[in-house]
């Protein structure tokens, strides 16, 4: 990956003149000569070779400049640490020896390309056949698809290599959304950034190219979650070990080798391992929690690995809070902490000016963000939560964050809601306990939000325990409200007194989630008009005994690909018009465990891959099983039915075509 790192060098270079413009005054030329030196370079495959285990003067040479560049950019990353802790004089001193060790780094770069060899033979089929067989443990009939992918592999842009890689090492036992793969990858520094640009939409774009090639596929289980498959995942660990880059492990105990510079441990049995200080990316997720031990480690960790971009924890409750240290991390982009016991945030965090990604979710009780956050200019994304999903109060004068994109898990009382009506460039918005002591002042501000695409809004919701909780939490004055026009997402939780009319002008509308609407109309009369909504998900929307013909009519939902319907009040639906709902993939029928029978039409929906039926009756099961089940001739023509009873006793189950 010398050609890799070449790019990446760049990219940091390039970084660095845009965002570190005032220690880098004097320094310009040198960089920028650098960066030249660099595009001599040009493309090559010594990085390749050098995987597949070729003994050439060209990989020879690759690994020669691969070492230059990591030495190049440790010595660039703890200059700026420096820098920003030292006086006016010394950072003047500091900034001329780093001048020198620039000349110097170039001078060294430029003789090691000046010895490089001929461009060597093309990579052979036996020689990758080798590289599978030696890396990746596999049986002699996957070991032709192991070789199909790894020339796809090496025909894949350099970025595009690198974003797989950091994918499956990230998402090798724990899923994500697009939008956390995009938010790792941007922090991680494996996407380039140019002046005018969001890096989130380049990292979106290499997702979206990897998902069409097969290289990263969604969930069935899950929606909007994805992973690497099988064998590309088999694929790219094999490239991780060849190389020692990238890290993926489940042993806590294992000693990260110096040339890594991204490690994630998943399953991990007690606690965090020790690193090398050069980590840009660590990545811990704990098989249960972490021990009592494990604060200890991070504060060793946070204080050996200095040039953190990225830290992500998951499953901490022994964690109570952040250690100081992580304020020092200067080159932090990216600090995600779920479910932990954090009720606050160091005043440190004010230091982390290069900060990017903070998620603080299912996070301790009465957790509050102190004023330090206001400090971070940087800040793109803020994703908040506390125990049980609850809201989370940010300090007033939010709306100085002039870079953030995504604000989720706020209350918006006491002054917020105005204020975000000036945040112009939110993206995606996420408020909790909406009441009407503010609700006419948040909608108004929203209506302002003109680059907003995800919207979710929650009603203040009734004290007390139980799944009626929302029975009785009614959304104020939502008639007023107009959605900004690009809205792409929308979720609404709490109940109507009747569906919205500027529901069926959503244009753009390709999600809605309506939770606890306990709806006496129809909800599908004014949705099916949307003509690009493919999800719709409905938890205790409707709370009608019957649907009949008219909830999925012919024409209706032209889009719809997933539709998930939970009703504890539903009886019977009888019929589906024989060409409605033509593009559905996928039908999850929920907790309707007084439903007794599928509708009649359900058979001529051809485009159905998945149902699933969750917490329904027995009965139902029966009937439509292909064991002589009366209603399977409904569902047959469906590749996966999954189910499983609401009695305690029932085991999941599933049926594929006979």
């Amino acid at each position: 990956m010398a050609a890799s790192f070449v790019t990446l060098f760049q990219w940091r270079l390039n970084s660095m003149l845009l965002h570190e413009n005032e220690i880098l005054l004097g320094v310009k030329d040198q960089i920028k000569s650098l960066i030249s030196q660099l595009d001599a370079a040009g493309s090559f495959t010594g990085d390749v070779g050098m995987i597949l285990g070729r003994e050439s003067g060209h990989g020879s040479w690759a690994s020669e400049l691969r070492g230059m560049l990591r030495q190049a950019e440790d010595f660039v990353d703890d200059f700026v640490i420096r820098a920003y802790g030292q006086t006016e004089k010394d950072r003047k001193d500091s900034i001329a020896e780093f001048g020198k060790e620039l000349q110097n780094f170039n001078s060294r770069i430029s003789e090691i390309l000046n010895r490089r060899p001929p461009v060597e033979a093309p990579l052979m089929l036996e020689e990758i056949q080798r590289f599978v067989r030696s890396n990746i443990p596999s049986s002699e009939d996957k070991e032709t698809d192991l070789v199909t992918c790894m020339l796809n592999y090496i025909n894949l842009p350099y970025d595009l290599k690198l974003s797989l890689l950091f994918c499956c090492a990230f998402l090798r036992r724990h899923y994500q959304s697009i939008d956390g793969l995009v938010r790792g990858l941007v922090a991680a520094g494996l996407v380039q950034e140019k002046p005018g640009e969001l890096m989130e939409d380049k990292a979106q774009e290499n997702i979206d190219k990897l998902i069409s090639l097969g290289m990263i596929e969604e969930l069935e289980f899950i929606r909007d979650h994805f992973r690497v498959p099988s064998p590309y995942c088999e694929l790219s660990l094999g490239v991780m070990k060849a190389e020692d880059f990238f890290m993926s492990t489940a042993n806590s105990d294992i000693m990260v080798p110096p040339t890594a510079r991204h490690v994630s441990i998943y399953d991990a049995d007690n606690t965090i391992p020790n690193t090398n200080s050069f980590l840009h990316s660590l990545f811990v997720s704990a098989n249960y929690y972490l021990s009592e031990a494990s604060s200890d480690c991070l504060r060793n960790v946070l204080h050996n690995s200095k040039l953190l971009r990225l830290l992500d924890l998951k499953n901490t409750p022994s964690l109570k809070s952040l250690p100081d240290e992580g304020g020092k991390l200067v080159h932090l982009r990216y600090l995600r902490v779920w479910y932990s016991n954090i009720t606050k945030l160091p005043e440190s965090i004010s230091n982390l000016r290069n900060l990017q990604t903070l998620d603080i979710r299912w996070s301790g009780h009465e957790f509050e963000l102190s004023n330090g956050v206001l400090n971070l200019a940087q800040l793109r994304h803020l994703k908040m939560s506390g125990p049980n999903s609850g809201q989370v109060r940010v300090p007033q004068g939010i709306s100085r964050l002039g870079n953030l994109q995504t604000l989720e898990g706020i209350y918006a009382g006491s002054g917020i809601a105005k204020e975000l009506g000036v945040m112009t460039q939110l993206r995606s918005l996420k408020v909790s306990c909406v009441s009407d002591d503010h609700a006419d002042e948040l909608y108004f501000s929203v209506m302002k939000l003109s680059m907003l695409r995800k919207l979710s809004l929650t009603v203040e919701r009734e004290r007390g325990r139980g799944s009626y909780k929302y029975e009785n939490s009614f959304f104020p004055c939502l008639e007023s409200f107009l959605p900004p026009p690009l809205l792409q997402t929308l979720k609404l939780v709490g109940r109507l007194i009747e569906m919205p009319l500027w529901l069926g002008s959503m244009e753009n509308l390709t999600k809605l989630y309506m939770l606890y609407s306990h709806l006496s109309e129809n909800p599908t009369t004014i949705l099916q008009f949307l003509p690009n909504l493919k999800y719709l998900k409905m938890y205790k929307a409707y709370k009608g005994r019957h649907m009949d013909k008219e909830f999925f009519r012919v024409g209706g939902f032209p889009k719809l690909e997933y539709l998930y319907i939970c009703s504890r009040n539903l009886v019977e639906w009888t019929e589906i018009e024989e060409g409605a709902l033509p593009c559905l993939k996928q039908l999850s029928i929920c907790y309707c465990m007084e439903l007794m029978l599928l509708p009649e039409g359900l058979q001529h929906v051809t485009t159905l891959q998945i149902l699933d039926m969750w917490c329904v009756h027995e009965d139902l099961i029966r009937r439509l099983s292909p064991n002589g089940g009366p209603e399977n001739y409904k569902i047959k023509h469906i590749p996966l039915v999954k189910y499983r009873g609401y009695m305690m006793s029932s085991v999941p189950g599933e049926w594929t075509p006979q």
